[in-house]
């Protein structure tokens, strides 16, 4: 996938979370770093944004989903991609059970045990990145390091701590 000029990418990232509690420390430094990442390199091209990038992305989740409130860099709004969070459900419990595991093993664990949980954490993050891209199919396109990234927040907006 080709970049282009470009703009085509997130510049802004924002969520929505509600009165809910505020994520744990593990999760709330997944996030920044996430946020980061994301900001620092991706691609994200909506088929609606008309080359008007670089966007800004607000994340919500209402009523069970997954809301990209997309506009342009100047604060111009292009509209919401809404997803269905059913397809996650299952793959997001997973991945919570084995995040919750690392960050437990982390702290006493041997490293092969350690490397082991990650392994599967990985996998299970890369299965989310793709599931996400296929979501997004004909809404928007992005790469997979962008994707990989997006569903850690996903993630973290979903979980809440």
């Amino acid at each position: 996938m080709t970049e282009g000029s470009g703009d085509e990418r997130l510049a802004e990232i924002d969520f929505e979370e509600g009165a809910s509690a505020h994520p744990s420390p593990d999760v709330a430094q997944e996030r920044r770093i996430a946020i980061y990442d994301l900001l620092e390199k991706n691609h994200f091209s909506p088929a609606d944004g008309g080359d008007r990038g670089p966007y800004a992305l607000r994340l919500k989740i209402v009523d069970n989903r997954l809301i990209l409130a997309l506009a342009t860099e100047a604060g111009e709004a292009l509209g919401d991609i809404s997803l269905s969070m059913s397809p996650f459900r299952s793959l997001m419990k997973d991945y919570a059970t084995v995040c919750e595991s690392y960050f437990e093993a982390i702290k006493t664990a041997p490293r092969a045990r350690i490397e082991a949980i990650d392994m599967g954490r990985r996998g299970l993050h890369d299965e989310g990145s793709e599931l996400l891209r296929e979501r997004l199919k004909g809404d928007a396109a992005l790469d997979f390091d962008t994707a990989r990234r997006l569903f850690t927040l996903i993630y973290v907006l979903h979980m809440r701590g």
